[in-house]
């Protein structure tokens, strides 16, 4: 890869846009699901795996249901993507919305 295509690469990650939204994963051994949000659901999957594989994911019933049943068990899925807002604290308080949305809908536990 030259230089120049490197720095355009760069620069078209810098400029392109993050979905906020909903997120739930799933457990199919044991029928268990969590629900979460995000600002970046492009990124969430990787953070979530990660610290799940590490043994540091803050939310112990995911983290122990993940010990248990082991990765291949668990899935996550994009429930819903926001439309983008002009400001921070409306997309946040749709998000806080429809997380309990989603909690109530699947029977889910928030994290």
């Amino acid at each position: 890869m030259t230089n120049m295509h490197r720095k355009a690469a760069i620069a078209a990650y810098k400029e392109r846009k993050s979905q906020a939204g909903i997120y739930a994963i799933r457990c199919q051994t044991s029928g268990q699901c969590w629900v979460g949000r995000s600002l970046d659901l492009d990124k969430i999957e990787n953070r979530l795996w990660f610290t799940l594989r590490q043994g540091g994911n803050p939310h112990r019933n995911l983290q122990q249901a993940w010990q248990q049943h082991g990765a291949e068990s668990f899935t996550l899925q994009r429930m819903e993507i926001l439309d983008e807002e002009e400001l921070d604290y409306i997309r946040d308080a749709k998000l806080k919305d429809r997380l309990t949305h989603w909690c109530k809908e699947l029977k889910a536990e928030a994290i």
